[in-house]
């Protein structure tokens, strides 16, 4: 079986390792070097440096609209095209080309949270499992019809990196699945995916970083974890704009106006929100690093700090 890979993050280098553990990728597409670091030279993708790693052949269009691109990918006579975060829109020609058709490893279990960012949102509306589809691609945003699917919990202090991680390699078990019932003909119908229950993970903005502090604690605490590693949460603390890598919703009732510093101390700095507090434990002073509440509260004699 001659498989064609498609993708670009690091998200994608679990499934591609799975994809070439049985020697059947012929090449490996993915989106061309960007400029990156204080530097801005150009960096490969985390993809083409895996593929690089392993041998595979890897081919940059800066799209596959084209006819030249499409011939390139034609005259591989891919059996399957697996993609995976690949970035570039699939024309309807292209997802015709491969006898398999074209797989996608998706985040999340569809039809929740189609689009860009699964992960994310997932954490920031308070989803209790997330998992991973191995879908059937057709020409709508993450609609085709599910050949395979894995389930995991969402930890309670779990933040966007790790689950991130986490279903990473659970995507390259699926997909390893699929593959192998693929060669020995026992994969299951591809199932529709059914009509109630979608949603859409819009792309994350850097706007939505800023916390809003009428917001309940429990919800900014979600996004505190959900924009964790990207694009950090940030607020202003006692006159200051701090990042927020990590927090903990408290749910007293502080007589304090919400944004208000309620209490500090060794335990972190408590701000007073809408309902309940914010419990910031990890902070990110302008042009510093993340150091935790106690430290930044050595360098803030301003604030009252309880013993």
């Amino acid at each position: 079986m001659k498989i064609v890979f498609a993708g670009t993050p690091d998200f994608a280098v679990p499934s591609l390792r799975a994809a070439a553990a049985g020697g059947e990728v012929v090449a490996v597409y993915t989106q061309p070097d960007r400029p990156a670091g204080r530097g801005r030279g150009l960096a490969a993708s985390p993809v083409k440096q895996e593929a690089l790693r392993l041998g595979i052949p890897v081919r940059q269009p800066e799209t596959l609209k084209g006819q030249a691109a499409q011939d390139e990918l034609r005259a591989l006579q891919p059996d399957l095209m697996v993609v995976v975060a690949y970035g570039l829109i699939l024309p309807r020609k292209v997802l015709a080309i491969p006898r398999h058709g074209c797989w996608n490893v998706h985040a999340s279990l569809l039809p929740r949270w189609r689009g860009a960012a699964p992960i994310q949102r997932a954490i920031e509306a308070g989803d209790a499992e997330t998992g991973v589809c191995l879908m059937q691609m057709e020409a709508g945003l993450d609609t085709g019809p599910v050949l395979l699917s894995a389930s995991i919990r969402i930890g309670a202090e779990e933040t966007g990196g790790r689950l991130h991680d986490r279903l990473a390699e659970l995507g390259a078990q699926v997909l390893a699945d699929g593959l192998q019932r693929l060669r020995e003909g026992t994969l299951p119908p591809a199932r529709p995916q059914p009509e109630a229950g979608v949603t859409y993970a819009h792309k994350l903005d850097k706007a939505e970083a800023k916390l809003d502090w009428s917001l309940p604690a429990e919800v900014l605490a979600r996004k505190v974890r959900a924009f964790n590693p990207w694009p950090v949460a940030e607020a202003q603390v006692a006159g200051e704009r701090l990042r927020i890598h990590e927090a903990v919703a408290l749910p007293a009732a502080f007589v304090s106006d919400h944004g208000r510093v309620a209490a500090a101390g060794k335990h972190g700095i408590d701000i007073a929100c809408g309902e309940g507090a914010l419990r910031l434990l990890r902070v990110q002073r302008e042009g510093g690093k993340a150091i935790s509440a106690a430290d930044y509260l050595n360098a803030r004699r301003d604030l009252p700090v309880a013993e």
